[in-house]
């Protein structure tokens, strides 16, 4: 078992030191910046009561939130039916983890995120810190490791997010009236140290998390690396707290020397600027840039536009929808991570399934212009201008036949119009012969066009535009987008 001299050790030993200026240097893996797409999945305890989000745990200790309400009318008071009672109704008696991969490698995805702890403090791991665990208690299963060795079987890599800092505020709610998060509580109980929730965006908030509290969830992290290997960490907000900062530089010092002496490339994908620049992946959940990034970074999003976790109230994106967000962070040197919630048994819904299968079918047609692809020197044409920054997936965009996302591989150029809205002809005015009496973007010469997954197409190259007749498609793909390979002389 991994301990603290241990972790010491490690860091001591290593070309990485527990310092910024030396993580900073840490290069991303190579892989990561082709794979393009990769899938998140949130399932824990808090998918059971399948109700609103994956916040249930922290809400139903609310007074006055609709969980709080829709707790006691369905499993009684929380003095006598806690969040901790949900853990023997969690026995995942459907979970394939094979099944999950199959439907996540036929979707295209080429990285897997699992979470292996939320903020509700249930660990989907073995753990000999704690025995508040899948392995100890509920399904009796190690869903964490079951998963890294379907996703290894399918040929992914390997990653996973961990979400345990917030737990140091999580269920301290649960203090305030009559319910099961009561003293005595030590270190080592399943809600401790439930404390007052602060303001969650204010990065000298009080109470500061406790040494035994930061202690803990570096050993926790570190329990996680060592066993399963990861070839990517995902962090959730709060880590940004002050109090965290020593720590997340030990542990990524600890988590980079343990893959350079494996010989395997690695990084942490954090959200706004909890490491330092350089020395990790940048994350921008639920959004993106407005313009290509000279960085790799990703956006982390979710199938559904209300929830993380499989509820029975989604408010489910199209796949229309779902494509243009996997070509906006593309165009701009970015991934997408897409999150699906599977259900509390452990199945995956069949609208999940269909909207993963539309996914696939539309990659089958259109990889070539995703992976191992680059930023052309426009990302984009077009009317219509997304919000740009975290959480602006929360209203659905409408799209033009005139709106573009460019990407480029091996001197081509990929065209893809982000709603062709079952038009014949697309006219892209970036590689017009001239545009309002200028030189177009593309002063170049054309060779051929094709559109991808069927092959040549007619175009002609206009003062206007570059106009392509686009070929059939199949019913159920005409409203998602259509991709072109431009081919220069």
């Amino acid at each position: 078992m991994i301990d603290l001299a241990g972790i010491d050790d490690v860091i001591a030993s290593g070309p990485y030191q527990a310092t910024w200026h030396s993580l900073s240097r840490h290069a991303s893996p190579s892989w990561f910046a082709d794979a393009k797409f990769g899938i998140f999945t949130h399932w824990g305890l808090y998918t059971v009561p399948e109700f609103r989000n994956e916040w249930y745990s922290r809400n139903m200790y609310i007074q006055g939130y609709p969980e709080f309400e829709h707790h006691r009318a369905t499993y009684g008071p929380q003095s006598s039916f806690g969040y901790k009672d949900f853990i023997p109704l969690f026995n995942a008696e459907a979970f394939d983890p094979d099944e999950w991969l199959d439907l996540f490698e036929q979707a295209g995805a080429r990285y897997y995120f699992p979470v292996s702890e939320h903020h509700d403090g249930f660990q989907m791991y073995a753990s000999e810190l704690s025995h508040w665990n899948t392995v100890d208690m509920g399904p009796h299963r190690d869903i964490l490791g079951e998963l890294r060795d379907a996703c290894i079987r399918h040929g992914m890599h390997f990653a996973t997010s961990n979400h345990r800092a917030e737990h140091w505020w999580f269920m301290g709610h649960g203090r305030e009236f009559d319910s099961d998060v009561r003293e005595p509580m030590n270190k080592g109980d399943f809600y401790w140290p439930a404390q007052p929730e602060p303001d969650n965006q204010d990065l000298f908030s009080v109470p500061r998390p406790t040494t035994a509290f930061l202690e803990d969830w570096l050993l926790r992290v570190c329990e996680i690396i060592d066993a399963y290997r990861p070839e990517m960490l995902y962090f959730d907000w709060w880590v940004q707290h002050e109090s965290f900062k020593p720590y997340l530089a030990k542990l990524a010092a600890f988590y980079y020397n343990r893959a350079a002496a494996w010989g395997i490339p690695v990084s942490i994908c954090y959200k706004d600027d909890a490491l330092a620049w350089g020395s990790g992946v940048v994350d921008v959940e639920r959004g993106g840039f407005a313009a290509p990034q000279a960085f790799v970074w990703q956006t982390d999003t979710s199938i559904a536009r209300n929830s993380w976790c499989y509820t029975e109230t989604l408010e489910y994106k199209s796949l229309q929808e779902l494509l243009v967000s996997l070509l906006d962070a593309v165009s701009k040197n970015g991934n997408l991570l897409l999150n699906v919630g599977p259900r509390a048994d452990g199945s995956i819904a069949e609208h999940d399934r269909r909207l993963l299968a539309g996914i696939g079918a539309w990659m089958k047609a259109n990889a070539e212009g995703i992976y191992e692809t680059r930023p052309w020197k426009l990302s984009q044409e077009g009317p219509t201008k997304p919000a740009e920054g975290a959480f602006a997936d929360q209203q659905a965009v409408v799209w033009t036949e005139k709106d573009f996302r460019f990407t480029s591989k091996d001197g081509s150029i990929y065209a893809f119009c982000l709603n062709p809205q079952g038009a014949e002809e697309l006219s892209i005015s970036s590689f017009a012969a001239y545009h309002d009496g200028q030189r177009a973007p593309f002063h170049g010469i054309i060779s051929s066009v094709e559109q991808l997954g069927v092959g040549p197409v007619p175009y002609e190259r206009r003062n206007e535009g570059l106009l392509i007749r686009q070929a059939h498609r199949q019913a159920d793909m005409s409203e998602t987008p259509v991709g072109f390979k431009i081919s220069v002389a």
